[in-house]
């Protein structure tokens, strides 16, 4: 069960980084007002929401503790990171404030992760 768990957190890291790097590979032209959610950030918000459903499933299967509120915060964060970059994944240009509200809540979710305990 541990390989199984270790295997999904190594999976939820893929998909945030996956989302953070396509952000950071847009923050020039954010600066230009011409950047647009790339595909790499939708993919990585959905394997974060796959990867992140499967983990405390196994940790609740585990009989270990899982704080719910946590985990609740975290996931309406992501919700509206999924939400706002899957409806606007075909905009040529998006908004300088959305887009820097989907990288604060990205980096919100990271530091969440590591420091809510």
């Amino acid at each position: 069960m541990d390989v199984l768990t270790h295997l999904f957190v190594g999976l939820h890291i893929v998909g945030i980084a996956a989302l953070l790097g396509g952000f950071l590979t847009q923050m020039k032209a954010m600066g230009q007002g011409t950047a647009r959610f790339v595909p790499a950030m939708l993919h990585g918000a959905l394997t974060m929401l796959v990867t992140g459903v499967v983990l405390v499933g196994l940790n609740e299967a585990g009989d270990h503790y899982v704080n719910n509120i946590k985990i609740g915060v975290k996931l309406a964060l992501l919700i509206v990171i999924l939400a706002l970059v899957y409806v606007k994944r075909d905009e040529e240009k998006v908004d300088k404030g959305m887009f820097g509200l989907v990288g604060l809540a990205t980096t919100a979710n990271i530091f969440i992760a590591v420091l809510w305990t």
